[in-house]
């Protein structure tokens, strides 16, 4: 026989509105693929979180290619449920050529702070064969902390591969994936 409802509280009533606090939650994904730097010069360089990291290979780009603050303006734009990045610096604008990625995180956080949102955590991971990025995520986590207006203890990153599969794990493309929590 099943069990009945237990009794009303009367200090909670089964079906009082809850009290959460205002949170957000965005995640924000980016990949780029990697080409080789030509011979004739030093070509694109691969920078990520902000930090240019010494590699034959540069990221294939409209802007500079910074795949790990692309993840982080996506997420920060879809925890407010605004357009993505691709909407807002659309790679058919020339005057996003070259441009650097740290300005759409810059106009990310002005948009959450418009809606009277905070970041409070950031937990990202970026995807590629190599470079290694152990010896450079202090630095990723700082530059992060400081476009945010974060603490570093707030902001993490990570470094994985793709075991050699597919074109990130053959070395032909990198990625990046975020999340962030946001309040009010």
């Amino acid at each position: 026989m099943p069990e009945a409802d237990p009794a009303p509280d009367s200090q909670n009533p089964p079906h009082a509105p809850q009290t959460a606090p205002d949170l957000r939650i965005g995640h924000g994904y980016d990949l780029h693929r990697l080409e080789h730097l030509a011979p004739e010069g030093p070509g694109k360089p691969l920078i990520i979180g902000g930090v240019p990291l010494e590699h034959d290979r540069g990221a294939l780009a409209h802007s500079d290619g910074d795949v790990l603050y692309h993840a982080i303006t996506d997420a920060l734009l879809g925890a407010i449920a605004h357009p993505d990045i691709g909407q807002l610096f659309p790679n058919s604008d020339d005057r996003e050529a070259g441009r650097d990625s740290s300005e759409y995180v810059r106009e990310a956080r002005r948009l959450i702070s418009e809606t009277g949102f905070r970041p409070i955590s950031l937990d990202a991971t970026v995807v590629l064969e190599r470079p290694k990025i152990g010896p450079h995520k202090d630095a990723m986590r700082a530059n992060i902390a400081a476009l945010l207006g974060m603490e570093v203890a707030r902001v993490n990153v990570k470094g994985k591969t793709h075991e050699a599969v597919d074109a990130v794990g053959q070395g032909l493309a990198l990625e990046a994936h975020c999340v962030v929590l946001l309040a009010r």
